[in-house]
């Protein structure tokens, strides 16, 4: 502010002001420091002084100076030449060989893939059934790896189908995973009905191991640490090896027993093939869907086995087989409340109670309340986060945690793909008596569940999955199901009034709507259901004109 009496405005600044701007400024020094630090420029660079007047011979070693940057300059350009040369001689020699015709060289460069198209292609439907075709199309046997609590929810008939139809005779054997989820009658029973079709092998991969290479397990074997990586140990790497290897010497071939490891999601592909190595050579956690190409893994000598991306689970499949098959590629929580509801219908709810600790439910709905109420999953404001609730319940069923169990059918009926000769082909080439022998160990080396503490599951049947995007190109649709089951059964859900009367004028007309998105409102867009309060009036008048009604002023006395 500009005082009156003097010329110039006075420099003084409030406290405030000035230790915002050294605030500011402070803020500032840090950021550029920061970059700085980024960059790998920690320092100012110091100019060069230069040779002081005072110093002797100062003419001759500013000549000497001159004649190093000279000669410096002079081996820069030579190597340039050299470099220049090499690559002229490179281009004439691929001239030679190649045709020096230019239509060829613009057909390389059309032909030549983009590398952004490649890397937005990756994790697309089309590029991971090209990388299963690629696994069954390059290897001699295609294991096709099922969970023990739902081995036939995790057949595929499209898969085997295509094994069997392949050239160059390839074998098609089974991989019983995860056989601790399952009480040891059903894994024995399951074992009867697998082998009646195709060679099965007991086994239960281990899921901790962390020594990513060779290098590292041999530093802890010779350091003497104790192994506590390896947990959790594995059964029935050493029949599955033996009948693999002995396979592999029948075949008489120097060519090494390629082998493929197929199926769906969360079956333990690639967990298996870290428990034959010993090492976690593929990537294996938690999560669905994790490998996205394939990958080539040396076992033994003449057995090398290639890891493949999951199945693609078909729309067409039921609710429950999807919920347990699909690849979790964008879920929403309508998508996760869906696939809980369709778990709880295949189950007991006594069951779910029991081994989830939590009181009687109504629906899915009440049952995700409960718990995430149990587990502790709760938002701002004491409200249950039933999303939370539905990704651990969906993450238990899939991951290697809850102990469900399927009945074998009791009626062996052999599917439209395959036939007596068949079987009789596939069984060839197998030490069967090996099989079973090594089964037996495993079976009674593994600990098994009680059957009280397992929960009986309806299986669905074999899952359709898709071999080819050509198949199937439909959009998941998130049906609304059953919406007096999230209600209640004898509630009614209160529709908006547009809603309401856009219902009765086609319900007038004689056409009534085929499903409830079809349903609109006035302005001709979809009407969508709400629940709206329904005010509850008290009448207390026929209380007070009740000749029994109590009177305070003449009965208390």
């Amino acid at each position: 502010m500009k005082r009156p009496k003097l010329k110039k405005a006075s420099k003084r600044l409030s406290c405030a002001k000035r230790y915002k701007i050294q605030k500011k400024v402070r803020e500032h020094n840090r950021k550029l420091r920061k970059e700085a630090k980024k960059k790998g420029v920690t320092k100012r660079v110091k100019k060069d002084p230069g040779v002081p007047s005072v110093a002797p011979f100062k003419e001759d070693i500013l000549r000497e100076a001159e004649l190093r940057k000279q000669k410096l300059e002079e081996l820069k350009q030579k190597k340039k030449l050299e470099k220049q040369q090499e690559r002229a001689q490179k281009r004439k020699k691929e001239d030679t060989t190649n045709g020096s015709d230019p239509k060829a060289k613009k057909a390389k460069k059309e032909n030549r893939p983009e590398k952004s198209s490649v890397s937005q292609d990756k994790y697309s439907r089309k590029f991971l059934c090209s990388e299963l075709n690629k696994v069954i199309s390059a290897s001699d046997v295609i294991v096709e790896v099922l969970d023990a609590r739902d081995p036939l929810g995790c057949r595929c008939p499209q898969l085997e189908e295509a094994v069997l139809k392949s050239e160059g005779n390839k074998k098609l054997l089974f991989v019983l995973n995860k056989i601790d989820l399952v009480p040891k009658d059903n894994v024995e029973r399951w074992l009867n009905y697998l082998q009646r079709e195709f060679p099965a092998v007991a086994f239960k991969a281990s899921t901790q191991l962390q020594d990513k290479t060779v290098q590292e397990k041999k530093n802890r074997t010779i350091s003497g640490a104790v192994d506590q990586t390896k947990g959790v140990a594995s059964f029935g790497n050493s029949c599955l090896l033996q009948v693999l290897q002995d396979y592999a010497d029948a075949q008489e071939s120097k060519n090494m027993l390629k082998v493929g490891i197929v199926g769906f999601p969360s079956v333990g592909k690639s967990s298996l093939i870290n428990s034959l190595k010993g090492i976690r050579a593929c990537n294996a956690g938690v999560q669905r869907g994790l490998t996205k190409c394939m990958q080539e893994v040396h076992i033994a000598k003449k057995v090398k086995m290639i890891d493949s991306p999951s199945i693609i689970a078909s729309i067409d499949n039921p609710a429950a087989a999807m919920a347990l098959r699909r690849l979790p590629a964008s879920e929403l929580r309508e998508n996760a409340l869906d696939a809980v509801r369709a778990l709880l219908k295949q189950c007991s709810k006594q069951q779910i109670m029991l081994q989830y600790n939590v009181p009687d439910f109504k629906n899915s709905l009440e049952f995700l309340t409960l718990f995430a109420k149990k587990r502790g999953f709760m938002q701002k404001g004491g409200v249950p986060n039933t999303e939370q609730a539905a990704e651990t319940f969906l993450n238990d069923w899939t991951g290697a945690k809850l102990s469900y169990h399927c009945k074998p059918p009791e009626n062996v009926n052999l599917p439209s793909y395959l036939s007596d000769t068949i079987v009789t082909e596939m069984q060839k080439g197998w030490d069967m008596s090996i099989l079973q022998q090594g089964n037996a160990e495993t079976i009674n080396s593994a600990k098994f569940p009680n059957i009280a503490s397992s929960i009986v599951f309806a299986s669905s049947g074999p899952t359709l999955g898709l071999l080819s995007v050509n198949e199937d190109l439909k959009v998941e649709e998130s049906a609304e199901e059953d919406l007096r089951e999230e209600v209640g059964d004898n509630e009614e859900p209160n529709l908006v009034p547009e809603a309401k009367t856009t219902l009765e004028e086609k319900t007038e007309n004689g056409k009534a709507p085929q499903n409830k998105r079809e349903v609109k409102d006035a302005a001709g867009r979809p009407a969508k259901v709400k629940f709206q309060p329904v005010p509850v009036s008290i009448d207390l008048s026929s209380v007070q004109n009740d000749s029994d009604a109590y009177d305070f002023n003449t009965d208390f006395k």
